[in-house]
């Protein structure tokens, strides 16, 4: 079991290493720099910047080096606990996401409880009572989650807060909190602002989840060794719960992996539509301006979640199932 937990840990820190240069590489992707948007946004605000001083702004951010060496420099930083300078905010990158990492985690975290807390047991309901009335019901309202775009159902509910209880759905603070330091108040009034974007967020998610656990469980209803338990006179629930939920669980627990990074590059548009103070907006806003170092973080944050998320899916696999625990997995 340790050297199982060990060979998964040095393959995440591969993969973090392969992440970091996709990420850096795919961003150089289209052509110019920070210095062309910034040069693009000046002219289009009336203000000329001359060759000279866009050469000068080029040495003085490093874009002149090649881009290998751009992303050692970076690399290095990084080693360091330092992202770099976010070029447009003209702060270091740790500060400029600051407390909307956290707020991203949060959000994230939320959904996925919600996912799980509302999938698992529906999931279940509907492979043991499937063709029942319940069952077509969850799965017209699975399709219909699975259908509907994020940012649509997030402007359903800011329209019905607003025109029938008269309450603004957005944002994750009351005016009062946003620009307050942290408190037991200011942490409460985040717990009273999160279940709208959790929701929205985790919706679709809840959906496939919904299918996939009743697929796994319907499969595993009809193998032999649960109709070999009901033979033996076991109680029904035991009989479900014991042995068919467990192994159905195996690919509903690996969807961990796909579903952290999922959740918050979905929350990009969301964010946008509900004023979330998250890292989607700043990601959108760094890709325009083509602010390498502020996107790369982002970017590398969002495959590292994706690396925890395998990680735990793994060790949550190792505790559900035996046979990985004994090596024959």
């Amino acid at each position: 079991m340790v050297s199982y937990i060990i060979r998964r840990f040095f393959m995440a820190i591969l993969t973090v290493l392969a992440i970091s240069i996709l990420a850096y590489t795919i961003i150089q992707l289209p052509p110019g720099d920070y210095v062309t948007s910034y040069i693009a946004s000046m002219s289009a605000s009336g203000s000329a910047v001359s060759e000279g001083e866009a050469e000068a702004l080029r040495l003085q951010l490093g874009l002149d080096k090649p881009i290998y060496i751009q992303y050692l420099k970076w690399f290095g930083l990084i080693l360091q606990g330092n992202f770099g300078m976010a070029m447009e905010w003209g702060r270091p990158v740790a500060d400029v996401i600051g407390d909307r990492l956290w707020l991203t985690i949060i959000i994230s975290v939320a959904a996925i409880v919600f996912t799980w807390v509302l999938a698992l047991p529906i999931g279940i309901y509907s492979a043991v009572k499937r063709y029942s009335i319940a069952d077509y019901v969850f799965t017209f309202i699975g399709f219909l989650g699975l259908a509907i775009p994020g940012f649509m159902l997030a402007l359903i509910v800011m329209y019905v807060g607003f025109a029938h209880f008269g309450a603004s759905v957005g944002g994750l603070f009351s005016a009062d909190y946003m620009e307050a330091s942290w408190s037991l108040a200011k942490v409460w009034d985040l717990i009273k602002h999160l279940p709208v974007p959790a929701i929205v967020l985790g919706i679709s998610g809840t959906a496939q989840m919904i299918r996939i656990m009743r697929s796994n469980l319907l499969d595993e209803l009809r193998k032999p060794y649960v109709m070999t338990a009901r033979a033996r006179g076991l109680a029904e629930g035991k009989v479900i719960m014991k042995y068919p939920v467990r192994v159905a669980l195996n690919p509903f627990i690996s969807t961990i992996g796909y579903l952290l990074p999922y959740v918050v590059s979905g929350s990009l548009i969301v964010s946008l539509v509900l004023s979330l103070p998250t890292v989607g907006p700043l990601l959108l806003k760094a890709l325009v301006a083509q602010d390498m170092f502020l996107a790369g973080t982002i970017v590398l944050l969002l495959g590292v979640m994706t690396v925890i998320g395998t990680f735990i899916s793994d060790l949550l696999l190792m505790w559900v199932d035996p046979r990985i625990r004994l090596g024959r997995n």
